[in-house]
């Protein structure tokens, strides 16, 4: 079915109808004074020869060309139904005070932020990919999506804050898979959430509450650990020791058949959408056919001056 994107050009309809109409009233107006004209035989003269019905074919095309133009400015565009790809990943970085910690060079956020971008360069193109930051909350700093220079500038952008809500991360992530169209498709999408933190949840819903949701959404989550146990950080002055807490980021990975990492490679890191399946859903998009119509015109336009030349010798 044909629609318009633009459907006031149709507007430009008008003066082409009133051109019509001016033309046919110019042929009646024509017949008539032919009627009242006395000297037949100079009539025979003066009037084209054998034309009838052929004098008004150069007319109507040029005509119908420039309806098929008038339309086309209306941007005509037909619905098809293009195939995308539902499946999903979430990235979730640990954005906490601990993450400023130089045991890993040059520190642990910005080694995170980079096996991130080396994760997005990666991943197939057809997948969605969200991302989440959490400190004390968790917030959705990009929706899944299949622009990937949108979630590497987020990464980018990530700044520190206090509290580590690894739990909540979690669950943020969940919600984010959840809120994918279905597109016609069945259930939620397949899933996976990659979290890099350095561990100790100090807000927000515990990470056993955490795992037992995802689990439930048969939502694998990976998780990867960033630093030592030697970890420092000055705090408000005085300084703090922040150990990593790799129990707790393998427990989450093992509950919900995960996988967990120290400094994972991006080989290693390909393991954990290898296997995740695939959901198709489909969706509505306009196509538009401008230049259907700008072909059509033209075509018209030049059967116009092609007729008008062969039977009057005149272009019009």
């Amino acid at each position: 079915m044909i629609r318009f994107m633009q459907p006031w050009w149709l507007l430009a309809l008008l003066p082409v109808v009133a051109l019509a109409a001016a033309y046919v009233w110019r042929q009646r107006h024509r017949r008539a004074y032919a009627m009242r004209f006395t000297n037949v035989d100079l009539l025979r003269t003066l009037a084209p020869k054998g034309l009838g019905w052929r004098r008004h074919a150069a007319a109507t095309a040029l005509l119908l060309a420039m309806v098929a133009l008038a339309t086309g400015m209306a941007r005509p565009a037909i619905d098809t139904r293009e195939p995308l790809e539902r499946a999903t990943v979430m990235l979730a970085i640990d954005v906490s005070l601990s993450m400023q910690a130089d045991d890993v060079s040059p520190n642990r956020l910005e080694a995170a932020q980079e096996a991130a971008k080396q994760f997005v360069g990666e991943l197939p193109a057809s997948y969605n990919l969200g991302l989440v930051s959490f400190a004390k909350a968790a917030n959705v700093l990009v929706a899944p999506t299949k622009d990937r220079a949108a979630v590497t500038a987020a990464i980018d952008g990530l700044t520190l804050a206090e509290a580590t809500a690894t739990g909540e991360a979690v669950f943020t992530c969940l919600e984010a898979i959840r809120s994918v169209p279905a597109d016609g498709a069945a259930g939620i999408p397949p899933a996976r959430i990659v979290l890099l933190s350095d561990g100790f949840r100090t807000s927000g819903r515990s990470v056993e509450e955490a795992a037992a949701a995802a689990q439930a959404a048969n939502v694998p989550v990976s998780t990867i650990a960033f630093g030592t146990d030697s970890g420092q950080v000055d705090i408000g002055g005085q300084l703090q020791r922040v150990p990593v807490d790799r129990l707790a980021l393998a427990q989450l990975a093992e509950t919900t058949e995960g996988y967990f990492y120290e400094a994972a490679s991006v080989a290693e890191l390909k393991q954990v959408y290898q296997d995740m399946g695939s959901s198709i859903g489909f969706r509505t998009e306009p196509r538009e056919i401008t230049q259907w119509y700008a072909g059509v015109a033209l075509l018209l336009a030049l059967c116009a001056g092609g007729l008008s030349l062969l039977w009057t010798s005149r272009m019009l």
